[in-house]
């Protein structure tokens, strides 16, 4: 007769392979309802933009405030010259200045310096820029890094957030829209 205690691995064994199968089916169907990693949740959607007073980022600007941002819907690009996928997004942002959109740029722990031979090189996108170079207003942003987009309302209330690079698609599909609402006075 056979002892049983030799049944025991492989009842561990057939054990351990139906939690890892279980285990991936789980990751499977959380990846199915998985929300766009660019849609990251804010704590701070339809909450005012944090106070702040920063130096602006042009040689002998001025200090900026959470004021200056107010009187009408506006991207609040954060950006940074060491940010490789903020030159990708740059000439985008530059399009979308031209046409009218108005963009406010927080510039995220950088070298002052290095930010203005940027914008002097690949244009100046912003109508003020923000000097964050401790980063003091994007860890109250809650940014993960750069790029990150913000679209506020006329009152300085934060709408939505984008996470990544903006190019012709996201404009389309996901700011684009929003701002437009905004600027007709609806809710986006």
């Amino acid at each position: 007769m056979r002892r049983p205690w030799m049944l025991i691995p492989l009842v561990l064994f057939l054990l351990l392979l139906a939690l890892f199968l279980k285990t991936l089916n789980d990751k499977k169907n959380q990846q199915d309802l998985a929300i766009d990693p660019s849609t990251l949740p804010s704590a701070l959607i339809d909450k005012p933009f944090p106070e702040f007073s920063l130096a602006a980022v042009e040689e002998g600007g001025p200090t900026l405030t959470r004021a200056d941002l107010l009187g009408r819907p506006a991207l609040v690009n954060v950006w940074a010259t060491w940010c490789v996928a903020c030159r990708v997004e740059h000439p985008v942002l530059n399009g979308l200045s031209n046409q009218g959109v108005v963009i406010y740029g927080v510039n995220y722990k950088d070298n002052t310096a290095d930010a203005r031979q940027w914008l002097k090189e690949f244009h100046d996108p912003y109508q003020l820029n923000i000097s964050d170079t401790e980063g003091r207003l994007g860890l109250d942003l809650g940014v993960y890094g750069a790029p990150e987009t913000f679209l506020i309302d006329a009152e300085g209330i934060i709408r939505y957030k984008f996470v990544g690079v903006v190019d012709e698609r996201v404009w389309e599909t996901q700011l684009g829209p929003r701002y437009q609402a905004l600027l007709e006075g609806e809710q986006p």
